[in-house]
C-alpha cells in the first residue's frame, strides 16, 4: 500500500501529536522578524540601492540577511502547518480536505483585505499555492520531498520569490510526513550535522552575491543565495534553541522572545503592516536609501510584538485573526480565553 503524509507522519511521531510545537512557534517568530525589514523597504517605497556590493556594503549586508530569506523559512513553515492541520482535521472531520479549502479560501480573503495595506503582502499567494498542491496530499513523503525540492530550485532559479512557495510547501509536508517537527527535541546530533553543511554553502553564498552586486540586477543570485542562508538559519536558530532549552538555565531566552510572536503569526504580520505605515508616516522612511533606520524600525517593530504576544496569551489561547480564521475555518464559535478551553 502505497503511503500518505498523515500515514508516514503516524508511524514516527510521538503519540501526543496535538501539542503545539514550541520550536516551530520559536523559529516561526524569527522568521516573521525578518520578514517585516524587507517589507518596511517594498511598503515604503524606499529605493533599493544598485551596483557593485564594495560600493553599497550596507546595502549588500541588508540583502544578504534579510531578502528572501526569512520569507523562506515562513513558507516551509506554512506547509509544515499545512500538513499538521490536514492530520488533525482527519481526528475531527470526515472530509478533512474540505476543511482545509474552506481555511485557505479565508486565508485569501484576509490576503485580500490585507493588500489594501501591503499590496505585495504574500497570504493570497500562500492560498493559491495551498489550493494548488491539495492534491499532492496524497503522495507519499518521498515524492513530496523529491518534488518539493525540484519545484523549490526550479522556482529559485528561474523565477524567484514567490515562484518557491509550492515548492517549499511540499517540502514541509514532506518534513512533517517523516515526523520530523515532532521530533526535533531529539535531533540535536541531525540538526549539528546539518548546520555544518549549511555554513560552507552559505558562505559560498555570500561570497557570490557579493561579486554580483546588489539591486535588482543581481536578484538572481540573490533568490539562490537565499536558500543556502535560509537553511543556515534554520539549522542554526533551531541548534541554538535546543541548547537554550536544554542544556543551560537561561530560562529560554530565544522560546521565551520568538514562540508568542510565532503563535500570533498571522496577526502580527498584518500588525506589522499597519506600523509600518505609522513609523512611515513619521519618519519618512521611503525618501532616502537608509538600511540602517530601516533594521532600527524592524527591530522596533518586533520589540513591540514579543511584548504584547506574550500579555495577550496570558489571556487567550489564540491571536485576535487566529482566533477569527479558526472560527470561519470551522464555521462554529471556538473559545477563546484560557479558562474557555485548552489551548494547542
Amino acid at each position: 500500500m502505497q503511503s500518505t503524509p498523515a500515514r508516514d507522519a503516524a508511524t514516527t511521531a510521538p503519540p501526543d501529536r496535538s501539542r503545539r510545537i514550541a520550536e516551530l512557534d520559536a523559529l516561526r517568530g524569527f522568521a516573521l522578524a525578518g520578514i517585516v525589514m524587507v517589507n518596511i523597504v517594498q511598503m515604503t517605497g524606499m529605493p533599493w540601492a544598485a551596483g557593485p556590493a564594495r560600493e553599497h556594503p550596507d546595502a549588500y549586508l541588508f540583502e544578504l540577511l534579510f531578502f528572501q530569506r526569512p520569507f523562506l523559512i515562513f513558507s516551509l513553515l506554512f506547509g509544515v502547518s499545512f500538513a499538521i492541520f490536514l492530520r488533525t482535521a482527519a481526528r475531527r472531520a470526515d472530509r478533512p480536505r474540505l476543511v482545509l479549502v474552506r481555511r485557505l479560501l479565508w486565508l485569501a480573503v484576509f490576503g485580500a483585505l490585507h493588500s489594501l495595506l501591503q499590496p505585495g503582502e504574500v497570504l493570497k499567494f500562500y492560498a493559491v499555492a495551498g489550493l494548488l498542491v491539495l492534491p499532492a496530499t496524497y503522495l507519499s513523503r518521498r515524492w513530496l520531498l523529491w518534488g518539493g525540492a525540484v519545484l523549490t530550485l526550479a522556482g529559485s532559479a528561474l523565477i524567484g520569490g514567490v515562484a518557491t512557495i509550492p515548492g517549499l510547501f511540499l517540502v514541509g509536508m514532506a518534513l512533517t510526513g517523516y515526523g520530523i517537527p515532532d521530533t526535533l527535541g531529539r535531533r540535536g546530533r541531525q540538526l549539528a550535522v546539518a548546520f555544518a553543511v549549511a555554513a560552507p554553502l552559505a558562505t559560498v553564498a555570500a561570497v557570490l552575491q557579493y561579486r554580483y552586486g546588489v539591486g535588482p540586477e543581481a536578484r538572481v543570485v540573490t533568490l539562490q543565495a537565499g536558500l543556502a542562508v535560509a537553511f543556515l538559519y534554520v539549522t542554526g536558530f533551531l541548534l541554538l534553541l535546543r541548547t537554550l532549552l536544554l542544556r543551560t538555565p537561561l530560562r529560554r531566552p530565544l522560546d521565551a522572545v520568538f514562540a508568542p510572536m510565532g503563535k500570533l503569526a498571522l496577526t502580527n504580520y498584518i500588525l506589522a503592516s499597519a506600523l509600518i505605515l505609522a513609523a512611515d508616516a513619521a519618519l519618512g522612511i521611503g525618501e532616502r536609501t537608509d538600511y540602517a533606520l530601516v533594521v532600527a524600525v524592524g527591530v522596533g517593530i518586533a520589540v513591540i510584538q514579543a511584548a504584547w504576544s506574550p500579555i495577550w496569551l496570558r489571556w487567550y489561547q489564540y491571536g485576535p485573526l487566529e482566533w477569527l480564521w479558526r472560527c470561519l475555518t470551522w464555521w462554529r464559535w471556538v473559545p477563546i480565553r484560557q479558562a474557555e478551553g485548552v489551548g494547542r
